[in-house]
């Protein structure tokens, strides 16, 4: 196993497990389906099956429809809330979305009405993101590995050191080169987040 083992959602308990949360979000809010997918530009059968336990989203996908449903995407999956003002490297949450390739490391969770989230990006060689824009703004630090971001029509090539930071209202996607990519992301798109009530 490598040091970036996580939480899978593949896993077919786990995939239940969030399609019953997304279900039963949806239906305390009193929404319809077909609500969720006009708001999220996906699919009625897509958002079934997710519900059903049948498919798993992908981490752009989940990001939508946690939106839609008015919650964020560490709330529908429980991890919990417990901001620590130092994180130690084997106390933090790992996880994956539709691609068990792609790892996800929490470095500052529960930190209550907060602005930013970081967490690190394991990638696999050759994985492809899906286009998507949102508010706020992303920094990336390549820590190993090439990655080619396309913010609209432009594309930048970043290695080991280097750094990109943009705003995400622009549509951007990425491709990561021939080796695992390992990444610092910090934005300000509330994956993981720890709100006041």
């Amino acid at each position: 196993m490598r040091d970036h083992e996580k939480l899978s959602l593949d896993d077919v308990q786990l995939s239940q497990q969030l399609g019953e949360a997304l279900r039963n979000r949806r239906k305390k809010l009193g929404k319809t389906i077909v609500q969720i997918a006009e708001k999220t530009q996906l699919s009625v059968s897509f958002i079934s099956q997710i519900e059903r336990g049948r498919s798993t989203p992908s981490f752009v996908s989940f990001f939508k429809i946690a939106n839609a449903l008015d919650s964020s995407m560490d709330e529908l999956i429980k991890i919990p809330h417990q901001h620590k003002t130092l994180t130690r490297k084997n106390e933090r949450q790992k996880f994956n979305l539709g691609d068990p390739d792609r790892n996800y490391e929490n470095l500052a969770p529960g930190f209550t009405n907060g602005t930013i989230n970081a967490c690190i990006i394991y990638g696999p060689p050759g994985y492809r993101s899906e286009k998507f824009s949102h508010e706020g703004e992303e920094f990336v630090y390549q820590i190993k590995g090439r990655v080619t971001h396309i913010i609209e029509d432009e594309e930048y090539q970043i290695g080991p050191g280097d750094t990109l930071h943009f705003d995400s209202r622009r549509t951007h996607s990425s491709v990561i080169g021939d080796e695992e990519s390992i990444e610092l992301w910090v934005g300000t798109m509330p994956i993981f987040e720890n709100k006041e009530e």
